[in-house]
């Protein structure tokens, strides 16, 4: 896709389904920014292939979100964690 026009661009969002889970890749390093998860699922289930993609890819350790009291406050939304 070029980015010469952005008029014809849709948001993240609009492109997923109701079930779809999307990831948020940083576009300069190739780094996880985050985890779009659907409204609707139990914030705590993450497809296993989801999580295996987010720790042997990208370096997540699943240990960094066992704590449920880890002070990181609220979401900006309640879809993306």
């Amino acid at each position: 896709m070029s980015n010469d026009s952005h008029e014809d661009l849709i948001g993240f969002q609009d492109t997923l389904g109701d079930t779809d889970y999307g990831l948020i890749v940083d576009g300069k390093t190739g780094n996880l920014k985050g985890l779009w998860i659907p409204k609707g699922t139990e914030e705590d289930y993450v497809p296993d292939s989801i999580v295996s993609l987010c720790v042997n890819i990208f370096g997540v350790d699943p240990e960094e979100f066992a704590n449920e009291d880890d002070d990181m406050g609220d979401p900006p939304t309640d879809s993306i964690h």
